[in-house]
Formats: structure tokens, sequence, C-alpha cells
């Protein structure tokens, strides 16, 4: 019987978003069936076109049931350095204090001492990255639009997900793309049976790499006209 419902949104790797409704289903469930909800919001501050990310805490009764983890890797660019923090449910946050005492000794006091300086320090750098990672977003949408794909602008993450070409397996069209076009992306199965016919593309470089990446998969002809 299950103990422990993890749920994460903005989604890693769809790019959905979830609306307090959803929250406060997830919640009920939870409470009938005595489950632990651990709702991951590393992608919290990560969002588009005035959207804002609900906290699943911010519906009534999510505390008595569940925990939150945040993460400074994604609001902060400190991706790599393992700092994040968790709040919610007092009992669940005990439990996780004793494993993670045991796990190891704690991250290094540099990296605290800076995580610090993030979150108490000018916060303008998140609207600053968020208009970068817009910006990105549009011009892979917008191409890939043209290329014959039908998407809707993501609210939140930088990620972009999406069918394959002529559903293909997504092994098949990563390898299609890595071969044609030299391009990367991460096939859907990765992520699970429920994943499979699609792949994610990671917004993490410049506008100019991806425009070129579009005119590589225009150029190669793959596209869903």
């Amino acid at each position: 019987r299950a103990k422990l419902m993890f749920i994460n949104y903005p989604n890693n790797p769809t790019a959905a978003v979830a609306n307090k409704d959803f929250f406060e289903k997830v919640v009920k469930f939870a409470k009938k069936y005595d489950i632990l909800v651990c709702h991951d919001f590393a992608y919290s501050e990560m969002t588009f076109d005035n959207f804002k990310a609900s906290s699943f805490l911010e519906v009534d009764g999510a505390k008595d049931i569940g925990i939150e983890f945040h993460s400074l890797s994604k609001t902060y660019n400190m991706t790599g350095w393992r700092l994040g923090f968790a709040v919610g449910n007092k009992e669940a946050i005990s439990a996780l204090s004793i494993i993670k005492t045991n796990v190891d000794s704690g991250v290094f006091k540099a990296i605290q001492e800076a995580g610090i300086e993030a979150l108490t320090g000018p916060q303008d750098n998140i609207e600053k990255m968020n208009k970068i990672y817009t910006g990105r977003r549009n011009v892979v949408i917008n191409g890939l639009n043209k290329l014959g794909w039908n998407l809707k602008p993501t609210k939140a993450t930088f990620y972009i997900w999406i069918p394959t070409l002529n559903k293909m397996d997504s092994m098949e069209f990563s390898n299609l793309l890595l071969e044609k076009t030299g391009i990367i992306v991460t096939p859907g199965i990765g992520y699970g049976e429920y994943g499979e016919g699609y792949v994610r593309i990671a917004l993490t470089v410049e506008e100019k790499r991806l425009e070129e990446a579009i005119e590589r998969m225009e150029k190669a002809a793959i596209t869903q006209k």
C-alpha cells in the first residue's frame, strides 16, 4: 500500500503546471489514504507571462499531510551546489532531518553562506533570468510550430516537451536528430513508460544556438508538415 506520493509542479520534464484545485484534490486523496505528499517545487520562481506557480502548502490541510522541497539550483543558477530546503509537516521534516544527518555531514559552509546571500540579497536577477528564458522559449515554440508542430507557450521551467516525428518512439527520434542535425534531446522513455512518444528540449543555450537548431531541423527536412 502506498505511503508516499511525489508530485512536481511546475514539472520536469513536461513543463506542466498545477493550480490550487489540483492540490486540493491531492490533499483530500492523501488524507483519505494516509499518504505523505512530497512536492518538488524547484521551479517555483521560473515562470513566464505573469504566471505565478502555486505552492502546494497554500492549500488548507496540506501541512497536515505533506512537505515541499525547494532548490536554489534553478532560481539562483546554483546548479551543482546541491543546496535546498524543505518545509511543511513538522513530523515529516523531523524524520527527514534524522535521515539527512546520517547520510552526510552537511553542505560545505561557504556554499551555505552563498545561499544566504542569494536568499537575502536583491531578487531582481530572477526577473532578468525569466526574461531570458521567455525569449528562448519563444524561439523554440515559434520555430517548431513553423515546422509543423502545434505547441502552446509553456508557463514555467526551462523545458519544452514535444511529441516525436510521425509517432516515432523517443529513442528513434532522438537518434535521428543527433545523426542528421547534431542536436541532442532527452528521450521521453527515460522518464518512464508514459514519456514514450515525446522528447525533452532544454532552453539552456542562448537564442542564437536555438535558432540554429531550428534551421538545422528544417534543412534536414525534420518537420511535421
